[in-house]
């Protein structure tokens, strides 16, 4: 009976095991497929409002502009139609709001039920009109010509150097300037934190005495269960009034700001992890070393280090987690400009913080929320890519050493 009891207690623990790592995959296996059914919806979407459309007089030759050039047309950096391949023509803007230049109140009448037929009248008088109207003012009789409306393609994505998700008439969803963003920023926090983080666990594990580690070691551990808004505000008070200071910038909120406070907040993971992997290497192989006339630092370069290469990259992959995954205090610090970095003197936009700071503000369901889990979905993916390059390193490390 007692036999029997114990193993219907042993299958009970497994199946709960079982249960349990089932469902954690399961669930994130779901979260995965939602992120990306989501994210992908964004490709061959107009960029134009759904209840707009853009119209021309129905003499002009042009069927289709891209959604680039009719922002710049609307900013007024565009000025001529010969600069679309269309005639020497100057352009002449029309809004819905324009229409009472057009028109007085009364010919609109008093339930506005005369705008279609006033649109039409100033469509077909203007050869040379651009508007940006209502389709349900284009159902009926409609006289112009409605364009082509511009899609959104992986190209205009992934290479597009504007991130204007609400620009009217036309959104800009351009990741190049955020991506790079990211990767600027968490480029320079890792080249921070990767060699301070090291030499800090080599000499806890190897060189510090028992006393002073058993203090450091809470403290340093203590820094990871600070929430990262505070490292913000720590950020916006210290760092970046100094940066400012020492390289006489007009502003202090820059890509090298990110990169410290990053740095600061991917320190404790790097330490700890790799402090743990360096103290796991056989005291016989460190006795051996040193018993053969190698000194504590040839040691240390040359034996435990390449021990403990396995727990350092696991060090190194959570570090870069941090850091490419923060946004709270990224927001604070980075100065959010959605441009492409050049120096870590610029102020830059990362994804996380274009999606902490856009999605409570994006319409459900609209091309900029589904923009957001496109972004989402990159951030995954370059994360995802960094992981599997790193164990890939460290699997041709242990290979080679064989």
């Amino acid at each position: 009976m007692k036999k029997y009891f114990k193993n219907f207690l042993t299958k009970f623990v497994e199946g709960i095991l079982f249960l349990s790592s089932t469902v954690t995959s399961l669930t994130i296996v779901l979260m995965i497929i939602f992120l990306f059914k989501e994210g992908i919806g964004i490709f061959n979407e107009s960029t134009i409002d759904k209840e707009y459309v853009i119209v021309v007089n129905k003499n002009n030759p042009i069927k289709e502009i891209s959604a680039l050039k009719i922002k710049n047309i609307f900013d007024q950096k565009i000025t001529r139609w010969k600069d679309i391949n269309g005639k020497n023509d100057s352009i002449l803007l029309f809004r819905m709001d324009d229409i009472t230049t057009y028109c007085s109140e009364e010919e609109l009448g008093a339930k506005l039920e005369n705008v279609p037929t006033k649109l039409n009248e100033i469509i077909s008088k203007n050869p040379t009109i651009l508007a940006y109207i209502p389709k349900k003012y284009t159902l009926k009789n409609f006289s112009g010509k409605i364009l082509i409306e511009p899609r959104t393609t992986a190209g205009n994505l992934f290479l597009g150097k504007e991130w204007y998700p609400t620009a009217q008439p036309a959104a800009q969803f351009g990741f190049l300037p955020l991506i790079l963003g990211t990767l600027w920023v968490s480029l320079g926090a890792i080249l921070l934190a990767l060699p301070l983080g090291l030499a800090v666990s080599i000499y806890m594990a190897e060189i510090a005495k028992d006393r002073f580690r058993s203090f450091l070691k809470p403290v340093i551990e203590l820094l990871a269960g600070i929430p990262s808004v505070v490292y913000g505000f720590f950020g916006l008070v210290v760092v970046v009034p100094l940066i400012q200071k020492v390289f006489n910038l007009p502003v202090g909120e820059t890509g090298l700001a990110g990169a410290i406070i990053l740095a600061i907040m991917a320190l404790p993971t790097i330490i700890t992890i790799s402090e743990d992997a360096i103290r796991t290497t056989p005291r016989t192989m460190k006795e051996a070393s040193l018993a053969l006339g190698a000194s504590h630092f040839q040691t240390i370069y040359k034996v435990i280090l390449p021990y403990s290469i396995s727990g350092i990259t696991a060090a190194v992959i959570l570090g870069i987690g941090r850091a490419i995954g923060e946004t709270m205090a990224v927001l604070m610090v980075t100065g959010n400009a959605a441009v492409i970095p050049k120096t870590f003197f610029e102020p830059v936009r990362t994804i996380p913080a274009t999606i902490a700071a856009e999605l409570g503000e994006a319409p459900q369901g609209g091309m900029h929320f589904k923009a957001l889990f496109a972004l989402g979905c990159i951030l995954f993916l370059i994360t995802m890519i960094i992981n599997f390059t790193f164990e890939y390193i460290s699997s041709k490390r242990k290979i080679g050493k064989r």
